[in-house]
C-alpha cells in the first residue's frame, strides 16, 4: 500500500461481511450479487494483508475477517455451486 492510502476500517469490512450472511440467510440478495461481493472483500482483505507495513493488530483482525468470508464463500459454493 502506498503510504497516503489507509488500510480498509476493519469495523466495516466486519458489518460487511456480517449484512452478507444475513441477507444470505434471508434469502434477500441475487446469488450473483452474494457472490461479487463476497469475490471482492476476499479480495480487499488478500490485499491488506500483503502490505508488509501492516500493523500486526489490524494483520490479525484482517485475518479473521478473512477466514469469515471464505467460509461464507464456502457456503455460496456448496449451496449454489
Amino acid at each position: 500500500m502506498q503510504p497516503s492510502v489507509r488500510p480498509p476500517n476493519p469495523e466495516h469490512l466486519s458489518a460487511s461481511l456480517d449484512h452478507l450472511d444475513h441477507a444470505l440467510k434471508q434469502e434477500q440478495i441475487a446469488l450473483g450479487a452474494a457472490k461479487g461481493i463476497i469475490y471482492s472483500l476476499i479480495e480487499t482483505l488478500g490485499v491488506a494483508l500483503g502490505d508488509p507495513s501492516l500493523p500486526d493488530q489490524l494483520r490479525d483482525g484482517y485475518e479473521g475477517l478473512l477466514e469469515t468470508a471464505r467460509e461464507i464463500d464456502q457456503r455460496l459454493h456448496d449451496r449454489h455451486g
